[in-house]
């Protein structure tokens, strides 16, 4: 007789999510999936709209991350009015930038402070009621309130650009509306009525320091939990450099050979195939050439770190260094590390804001470039969370025909995959029941990759995890959901 349990809906996960874990006769873990549960169509009921307006509708994919889905679908339709990404005026391409950077400071110091660190901090055996940033307020006052100014910096530097800290509007076709004033540039400068961009930069620093503590302390659990290999992709620049606003496209194996060169964004289609299984919504995108076994990667922040050769600001670099020699410098596939190579990126996008904030060109310039007219255009950007494509294909009088969506969390579901198979498998086996620090774990290591299920699917209402058990003979004998 089956039996079910009701515990909870998922927490610190933006989406819908459902994992079932199939038994052998022996009632050990053969198989696990996680499903995606939810549909939205976006690149569907895309169709039909004119080009221009493709930048403002398609961020509505998401409140979390809406500037990934802006820029990127901006630098599709740049190609569109006959702009490549190198031939933006330099403001464009600053105060886009800017924005971006603003964007990653913000939602990676989102998802570390707001939604990880209870993980890390409380543990997988505290109740749920009580694992939450409410908690880690309570008992690391000083690390939350930090992580609350950071994002407040990177959704303040959001809202100058774009007029609004979720779904503003700067990019254009071919540019960007409007500059930074000088009163606007020096908010961020002076540190009268926020700490400056340096505390910014010290922030960072100071939340790097505090996890690189947690993982001496935690070694055995950090090293070891979820710990698969696999491939890596992001975006570097013509200087093999982390780029997170443009670049090629690489890829490398597990031991770190190189399985994509270095590719312009624009020839992505040769490379790239995407699967489907009747069990999910998401996608599983692969490179053709290595085939849906072998072909999957990681993107996001550790992946950025495990293909670039470097990180072109110093104080993130040296902690890329430090990262890579964890490993001797080669891929490192701890999943827990995604935490602390968030971190990096973090300091990151803090040098680079400080960088573009003292740039004259951020306060006037050329703001629109226009080419001859072409019928498709793709982008391709770093969005906190991995490599994103948006590629659209419109007619002769601009209407969207195609629209074709690679979200960064889409790339991260054969990873994501494999992260809860190694939890059923080192947990479900020794228990043969689901409790609640196994729940918990399967959360901790779908929520390391800080998946974007809404993004990622194309529902509305809650946000449950459910998972369920099926023994050899596929029938029901455990299941749960989180509240």
């Amino acid at each position: 007789m089956s039996k079910k349990i009701v515990i909870d809906p998922v927490t610190r996960v933006e989406g819908h999510g459902k994992v079932t874990i199939q038994l052998d006769d022996q009632g050990n873990v053969k198989d696990s999936r996680f499903h995606i549960v939810e549909f939205r169509g976006f690149e569907k009921f895309i169709q039909g709209y004119p080009y221009w307006d493709v930048p403002v509708i398609v961020q509505r994919l998401c409140g979390i991350c809406p500037v990934s889905h802006h820029l990127a679908a901006a630098k599709a339709i740049d190609y569109i009015v006959g702009i490549d990404p190198e031939s933006l005026s330099p403001t464009a391409s600053k105060i886009r930038r800017l924005m971006h950077y603003g964007q990653v400071f913000q939602s990676d110091s989102l998802h570390f402070f707001y939604l990880a660190s209870p993980d890390l901090l409380l543990g997988a055996d505290t109740p749920a009621g009580q694992r939450n940033i409410v908690s880690v307020a309570q008992q690391h006052p000083d690390l939350a309130k930090k992580g609350i100014m950071m994002r407040k910096f990177g959704q303040e530097i959001i809202k100058a650009i774009a007029g609004k800290r979720i779904h503003g509007i700067v990019a254009v076709p071919g540019g960007v509306q409007k500059t930074l004033s000088h009163e606007e540039r020096d908010y961020f400068l002076n540190g009268e009525k926020i700490p400056n961009i340096d505390t910014m930069i010290e922030w960072s620093l100071d939340a790097i320091n505090f996890l690189k503590k947690y993982h001496r302390e935690h070694a055995e659990y950090v090293n070891n939990f979820a710990e698969y290999p696999s491939g890596h992709m992001g975006l570097v620049n013509s200087d093999g450099a982390m780029d997170l606003y443009n670049g090629y496209l690489r890829a490398i194996d597990k031991d770190g050979n190189i399985t994509l060169n270095d590719i312009p964004d624009f020839t992505y289609q040769k490379y790239f195939t995407e699967d489907v299984e009747e069990w999910s919504y998401l996608k599983f995108p692969y490179l053709t050439h290595l085939g849906r076994e072998n072909g999957w990667n990681r993107v996001g922040p550790l992946a950025r770190i495990n293909v670039c050769d470097y990180i072109d600001t110093p104080l993130a670099e040296k902690e890329r260094q430090e990262f890579m020699a964890q490993t001797d410098g080669k891929p490192n596939h701890k999943t827990l590390y995604y935490h602390l190579a968030r971190m990096i990126e973090v300091l990151h996008a803090a040098e680079k804001m400080k960088e573009l904030l003292w740039d004259p060109d951020i306060l006037e310039g050329e703001l629109v470039r226009k080419g001859v007219f072409r019928n498709e255009g793709i982008g391709v950007i770093e969005a906190p969370r991995g490599t994103l494509i948006h590629h659209y294909v419109v007619d002769d009088r601009g209407k969207i025909e195609k629209c074709n969506l690679i979200v960064s969390t889409t790339h991260n579901n054969e990873p994501m995959n494999k992260a809860v198979s190694w939890v059923a498998q080192h947990m479900l086996d020794k228990q043969k029941k689901i409790t609640e620090p196994m729940l918990n774990q399967v959360e901790v290591a779908i929520r390391a990759y800080d998946p974007c299920l809404s993004c990622a699917t194309h529902a509305i209402g809650k946000m449950p995890l459910q998972v369920e058990i099926f023994d050899h003979q596929n029938q029901l004998i455990d299941e749960k959901y989180k509240s």
